[in-house]
């Protein structure tokens, strides 16, 4: 057999996980985001199959969905929310943002498009990994600095169509450098789809970065994490809901405190761990004292965090596995999740 068959039948043998019927109680709260399902989704590009995310949400009982809108056609703008109206299932979508004055045109049509499609909410991950993208302060100062143009050009669209906008805690900034920029927006339009564990890697405590942005909420990325380290820092991974060092029923608790209604997707990315290279000159390369501190006592927060909460199996590693190997691997970790979620965070 090729490796191309192998795939194929890999891809065939657990595709029905994709297309059943939803049989667990819906979900209303409970979503999707696309990054935690990067497997299903290259199988079902390798075995030459459709993978529909709407429809894998709806099979998982979920009630939101992340994803992109369709081609902006009346037609299949009409379609999707239909789709949505029929199985009572809520959409955030991802879309590019003005980064220059001549976008705005084709922005506003998205925004627009995306309004009419029901759309509750759009997102938008608007840098990298700090420590890995820049050499320097200078540089992360003037792609901050573009950021926030980007949403000053964006804004007065979101404003005319009454849409939300999330910025997701991308690992681009502090908690708090984030909470002072939407301060001085001061938009109920531009708000923070909240990531539960991607400021760890920048010495954050959760419950501080929870703390500043719960202000701006609008939607969520829940996930759980885990820590081991390395030589040059940590190791952080994603782990099934419950098996990793987060407060999820505190944090959860928080946050439908603010929404009773708060759409949570599930981001459980089943990858190799991130380094979290903290002993190095280039990860503190980006802060200083004034314009981007990142005090000592966080850092040495974050290692006691690590050297005490030690996983109780080894962190998730993908490199070398088959196909099949890790889809069942992503599938796995996704169900341990969703049945987590329904048994101890209500959702």
């Amino acid at each position: 057999m090729t490796r191309r068959q192998m795939i194929r039948t890999a891809g065939a043998a657990l595709w029905p996980l994709a297309n059943a019927p939803a049989e667990a109680a819906p979900s209303p709260n409970l979503g999707g985001a696309p990054a935690g399902f990067p497997a299903r989704a290259r199988a079902a590009r390798e075995a030459n199959r459709p993978f529909d995310f709407v429809e894998h949400c709806h099979s998982l009982g979920f009630g939101v969905v992340e994803t992109r809108l369709p081609v902006r056609d009346p037609e299949a703008l009409r379609k999707f929310r239909q789709t949505l109206e029929t199985y009572q299932m809520r959409a955030i979508v991802d879309a590019p943002l003005p980064r220059a004055e001549s976008d705005l045109e084709t922005f506003d049509a998205t925004v627009k498009a995306a309004k009419e499609a029901g759309v509750i909410s759009m997102h938008t991950a608007m840098t990298q990994r700090r420590y890995e993208q820049f050499d320097n302060l200078a540089a992360f100062r003037a792609d901050f600095e573009r950021c926030q143009a980007t949403i000053a050009r964006a804004e007065p669209v979101l404003r005319k169509y009454r849409m939300r906008l999330g910025i997701e805690n991308h690992k681009g900034w502090r908690s708090a450098e984030q909470a002072a920029w939407l301060g001085r927006v001061s938009s109920e339009w531009v708000r923070v789809h909240f990531d539960f564990g991607n400021n760890l890697a920048l010495c954050e405590p959760p419950a501080d970065t929870l703390r500043n942005l719960l202000p701006y909420i609008c939607a969520c990325h829940i996930k759980d994490m885990a820590v081991a380290p390395y030589e040059d820092g940590f190791l952080l991974s994603e782990v099934p809901l419950g098996e990793g060092l987060l407060d999820l029923p505190s944090m959860v608790g928080a946050i439908r405190k603010k929404d009773p209604s708060m759409p949570f997707d599930l981001e459980m990315i089943t990858r190799d761990p991130l380094k979290i290279p903290v002993f190095t000159d280039k990860y503190w390369a980006t802060f200083d004292d004034t314009y981007s501190p990142l005090p000592g006592r966080d850092l040495a927060r974050t290692l006691d965090l690590v050297r005490k909460h030690k996983p109780n199996s080894p962190l998730p590693q993908t490199t070398g596995l088959s196909t099949e190997a890790l889809l069942k691997l992503e599938d796995d970790c996704i169900r341990k999740s969703i049945d987590y979620a329904r048994q101890h965070l209500n959702l």
